[in-house]
């Protein structure tokens, strides 16, 4: 068995920014709420935050390799203020050094950023903006608790161009209350007359604890149903693709070159940092996750035993299930002579044998890979698109439930 690539040197860094004007009604990220007055100029409560923040960041183990990936998520980041952004990044700078090359990535919502507010977030290095659009229609913002209209976005967008960001994101979501097919055409078109380097598509998970959760069951109106989202899928994948979009991902597409490097960071299973409230890192085989709460974190950072809520992930069970479910997001799939290098030629077996059925449904596909004639030593395990990419759930299920079973399990242990 050869060495898990998640014990490799981490060159990548997410940074959690927690803060929101409102929760959204789908949201069950680790967020706090501050009101549509508050920003990161004017809040003690935020500079708080940020101070430790740079703490944790302060206390992270060095390796001798500078980032290459950095990115902002929340939350809304560009809530915070052009010096807080400069404290966070002066700190990673000290710590773990920046590449030149590197990828500097924040997500930002319409209408909490301004052209001097963006101009000084691109001053300091960002360099790549994902913009949470989600919808074109003012119904279905309202409908889902954003704070935005559509007619900040097209100011974001107009800001976006002015200050010279190349690299964007648009990110749009399916399966919102009250939304038809035919208002999820109109939006994607939207985006299409705007030739973004890049678009996420993500389909609506109601979650247990939120208020969408708390009013709807999936597939019940207001919700569309199962069949109409899956359509939403489908004439997505289809003219995404067809306007020049690769499909590398199941909830992503990007024009040539301009995948987000640092999600594939993730996807391909390697290692990286994580800093800040409900953050969770991947390092020396542990999964490390920080608590959800301000007040829970801020006690963690100024703890001795941080390990407390670390989960080791480097058994080998552990290790395929993740690389099961990571790379199959990818369009790319699974190298199979990758994964019998790592876990043994008997487990590619196995994962073929388990996947057979799904194979004969079209929904799986092994293809040749570097010119050699045996695809299941050298080819690549792939989910098709769309079909496969719409079932890659039952697909996992089905490949957790073999691996996890007492039998199989104790060979990997």
């Amino acid at each position: 068995m050869v060495n898990s690539p998640i014990f490799s040197i981490p060159t990548s860094a997410y940074l959690h920014i927690p803060f929101c004007r409102r929760r959204c009604y789908y949201c069950d990220f680790a967020v706090s709420v501050v009101g549509d007055r508050k920003r990161g100029e004017n809040s003690t409560w935020i500079q708080q935050y940020v101070d430790v923040l740079c703490e944790e960041i302060t206390q992270a183990p060095v390796e001798d390799q500078p980032l290459e990936t950095i990115f902002f998520g929340g939350g809304t980041p560009s809530l915070l203020s052009v010096s807080q952004l400069g404290q966070i990044l002066d700190r990673l700078e000290q710590r773990f050094g920046i590449d030149a090359q590197a990828e500097i990535s924040m997500e930002m919502d319409p209408d909490t950023f301004d052209l001097h507010r963006l101009q000084g977030f691109i001053n300091l290095g960002i360099n790549r903006v994902s913009l949470g659009v989600q919808a074109f229609q003012d119904e279905l913002l309202q409908a889902c608790g954003r704070s935005h209209t559509v007619a900040d976005v097209w100011k974001a967008i107009d800001l976006i161009h002015a200050v010279g960001v190349s690299n964007y994101s648009l990110d749009l979501i399916s399966g919102l209350p009250h939304q038809t097919l035919e208002l999820w055409q109109q939006s994607v078109e939207q985006v299409l007359t705007l030739n973004p380097p890049h678009i996420s598509h993500y389909d609506l998970i109601v979650e247990p604890k939120t208020v969408f959760g708390r009013y709807y069951s999936p597939g019940e109106s207001p919700l569309p149903t199962d069949e109409s989202t899956t359509a939403m899928y489908r004439w997505a994948q289809k003219i995404l693709t067809q306007a020049g979009y690769t499909h590398y991902e199941i909830s992503n597409y990007a024009q040539p070159g301009m995948q987000c490097r640092h999600n594939l960071v993730y996807w391909h299973c390697q290692p990286y940092y994580g800093f800040g409230m409900g953050a969770a890192s991947y390092l020396q085989g542990y999964r490390l996750t920080r608590p959800r709460q301000t007040q829970l974190y801020h006690q963690w950072v100024h703890s001795e035993d941080q390990m407390q809520n670390a989960e080791w992930v480097n058994r080998a069970c552990d290790q395929l299930l993740e690389r099961l479910m990571l790379g199959l997001r990818l369009s790319e799939g699974l190298n199979l002579r990758s994964l019998s290098q790592q876990f043994g030629q008997q487990t590619v077996k196995d994962i073929l044998h388990c996947l057979h059925p799904y194979q004969e449904q079209g929904w799986v596909e092994v293809v040749a890979r570097d010119g050699e004639a045996d695809m299941t030593i050298s080819g690549s395990l792939r989910l098709t698109d769309p079909e496969g990419f719409l079932f890659s759930n039952t697909i996992l299920a089905s490949l957790f439930r073999y691996f996890t079973d007492s039998e199989i399990s104790d060979q990997y242990s």
